[in-house]
């Protein structure tokens, strides 16, 4: 059974944008290559034909899951969201208690997650272990390599704003 898929507004918008294109502009494009493709001859040993057919595929299955990831969605209500404890759509100020180094996670819906951007999905360790917890806590974070980490909430801030 798929599990729910949680979303910020935002989250949301760009999901429905994406799915947006790839059903609208890309469908035509790669349905322009396959048209091409058919023109060279022969599409038993048309190499053009399949790389679009296979593209085709890709994108078929991209839509799909795109349209489950939407039927599936609950959205993050903007005025459910406090700033006292962790839950998704915070931002959490955190400090390793070992380095003493900063950090600032946003906790979002694995949809969304992006590590590289600090979006932090409540299913990965860090964020599964801070969900719950209150400002001046520390918490133990069992990391993939190495011992547990322990992390002190410094502050949670609103991560979703009204318009942005």
């Amino acid at each position: 059974m798929p599990k729910d898929v949680i979303l910020t507004p935002d989250g949301l918008e760009k999901l429905k944008g994406e799915l947006e294109l790839l059903s609208t502009q890309r469908r035509r494009e790669v349905a322009a290559r396959i048209k091409e493709a058919r023109e060279f001859g022969d599409i038993s040993e048309n190499s053009e034909y399949n790389d679009a057919k296979d593209e085709q595929a890709m994108l078929e299955a991209r839509i799909a899951q795109l349209e489950e990831k939407l039927r599936m969605a609950t959205v993050i209500e903007l005025g459910a969201i406090s700033t006292d404890v962790v839950q998704v759509g915070s931002i959490v100020h955190i400090k390793d208690e070992k380095t003493g180094k900063s950090a600032k996670y946003t906790i979002v819906g694995t949809a969304e997650a992006n590590p590289s951007e600090n979006r932090l999905s409540n299913e990965s360790p860090i964020g599964r272990a801070l969900l719950g917890h209150k400002r001046n806590e520390t918490v133990a974070v069992q990391v993939p390599r190495g011992p547990a980490r322990k992390l002190k909430i410094t502050k949670i801030d609103i991560g979703l704003k009204p318009g942005g």
